[in-house]
């Protein structure tokens, strides 16, 4: 499956890959599979070691942090020569080793042109809490996301439909209504498989039967997220909060006022008592916060409220897993409550994959803006919106107070332009991208 990702591996290749490449990100979104993929394609000589696991290269870094001793060292346990100039190594696992983390900074200076790439599942959480000198510098970051709307369709073979729902967005065009239901039809299908991988697979190797596809894959990978919060993190109690911070969420995103109160957590919470569970989550990728301003200027980010958030899940499958959220409520478009938090979960994640900053407008009465972008064309307002229901009030106050060029409402209408408001369907939301300044 093509991924948006190879080209900035390409990228990192074409640059002379005079730094390490360190690709973040969560666990099962594909990071060592697509890496692995570009090694054996595109380097003479390829090796691949697992840090968690190949205990013999990990103790190497202890013990040394010269590349050269670092490489005959490597070359004695594997009893074979490294041809330097035509092998590219990957490291996969990093987070358990800080030495090879403080090593990259050596091979970055070093003489010899080597070329690394590495990853880690919680390599985020890792560098948060680096006790040593991060290679400040010397490390080339990449962050990696599971799979997004344009890739799903990518994988299903539905490159002509991509281009069509692309021309419809640039001209503003009603597309086809039998184009228009197929990929509304998609769109919710994508909800409930999300962006993983593994899931995605199973969901073609289904023939793209939405019934047929295992659901209880989502299930395990959400239990691998469990796991991890035992296995990496500083004792038991900070993992019981991290945990009950994870599962929260469901309960924030049921809100009609989506700020993430720490009270639903337990009945006695505070800011003071699960703040580091939270930052856990974000440096791990597994969840998105985003943060309200109420003051609309460039730059966004200088007016944040970081006091004052909202919380979705990094995969919006994931979202309807831990929900138990029905296939047919989701196919047949049954009308529930929560089915707007199931939309804007999927709009955050697209915005992240295209790394628009997350940040919402909220009045001091009962305007929202779900998200706004900083575009070409200024700021952008974004209301999103489940269904074809689009009364709504909030747009049009912050229309009248602060005149942006235009605003947009996300929703399962059609293409269209009308009293300066730009209808564009959910499933057109990666044609965003366009508009980054």
């Amino acid at each position: 499956m093509k991924r948006i990702f190879e080209d900035t591996l390409y990228s990192w290749k074409q640059s002379g890959m005079d730094k390490p490449l360190m690709i973040i990100g969560a666990r099962q979104i594909g990071k060592t599979y697509i890496v692995e993929d570009f090694c054996k394609n595109n380097f003479d000589n390829y090796l691949y070691f697992n840090l968690e696991k190949d205990l013999e290269i990990t103790s190497i870094f202890e013990k040394t942090l010269k590349p050269e001793e670092i490489i005959r060292n490597i070359e004695v346990r594997i009893e074979k020569t490294i041809d330097i100039s035509s092998t590219i190594l990957f490291f996969d696992e990093v987070q358990v080793s800080e030495r090879f983390i403080t090593s990259l900074k050596y091979f970055c200076e070093s003489n010899v042109n080597y070329k690394i790439v590495c990853a880690g599942s919680l390599l985020g959480v890792k560098l948060n809490r680096f006790n040593s000198s991060f290679p400040v510098g010397k490390v080339v970051l990449e962050y990696m996301h599971p799979m997004n709307f344009p890739e799903f369709l990518q994988a299903l073979g539905q490159n002509m439909l991509l281009e069509e729902i692309l021309y419809h967005y640039q001209n503003m065009t009603p597309m086809a209504s039998d184009l228009h239901e197929k990929a509304m039809t998609l769109y919710k299908h994508y909800l409930l498989v999300g962006g993983m991988p593994e899931v995605v697979k199973n969901y073609i190797d289904n023939d793209g039967d939405i019934v047929k596809f295992d659901r209880s894959i989502v299930k395990s990978i959400v239990e691998m997220y469990m796991s991890d919060m035992n296995k990496y993190t500083l004792n038991k109690n900070e993992s019981v909060k991290i945990e009950k911070v994870y599962l929260c969420i469901p309960r924030e995103l049921a809100k009609k006022n989506k700020k993430f109160q720490y009270k639903l957590i337990e009945d006695v919470a505070s800011k003071r008592k699960f703040e580091t569970a939270l930052d856990w989550l974000n440096a791990s990728s597994i969840i998105l916060s985003c943060y309200n301003t109420d003051k609309v200027e460039v730059p966004l980010k200088a007016y944040l409220n970081k006091d004052v958030f909202k919380v979705y899940y990094s995969d919006v499958g994931i979202l309807n897993s831990v929900c138990d959220v029905g296939i047919n409520d989701i196919i047949n478009d049954a009308n529930f409550m929560f089915k707007g938090a199931i939309a804007e979960n999927y709009v955050a994640e697209e915005l992240n994959t295209m790394n628009y900053p997350l940040i919402y407008w909220k009045s001091r009465g009962d305007a929202e803006i779900d998200f706004l972008l900083t575009t070409y064309d200024g700021i952008i307002p974004i209301e999103v919106k489940a269904s074809d229901r689009i009364q709504s009030k909030s747009l049009g106050v912050y229309m009248e107070k602060f005149k942006p060029a235009y605003g947009i409402r996300l929703s399962t209408k059609n293409f269209g332009f009308e009293n300066n408001i730009k209808s564009i369907p959910l499933y057109a939301v990666f044609c965003l991208k366009n508009m980054k300044q």
